[in-house]
């Protein structure tokens, strides 16, 4: 299954976007199934490649935050000096 495939419906659907809550949730779901040694090959593969992607969206997101919390502090940073400089 590919990542794309991994984040659809079980009618091919695209389910509507994950929040990070409910990726990483799935994410720890996946990780249980595969710890208890009961899937098939075909449903472990399956399962990686849910994961992967859902890893893959938990990532983005993080970095995004990431991103956005960094200019945050570059503005304040910003305005400090300006602040400061007109004085």
């Amino acid at each position: 299954m590919s990542g794309a495939q991994a984040l659809e419906d079980s009618h091919g659907q695209p389910d509507a976007p994950l929040s990070y809550e409910a990726a990483s949730a799935r994410v720890e779901e996946i990780i249980r199934r595969l710890d208890s040694g009961e899937a098939s090959l075909k449903e472990t593969l399956e399962l990686v490649g849910e994961g992967k992607a859902l890893i893959e969206l938990c990532a983005r997101e993080l970095r995004e935050v990431g991103d956005a919390l960094q200019q945050m502090r570059l503005d304040e940073l910003v305005s400090r000096l300006e602040s400061e400089a007109s004085r």
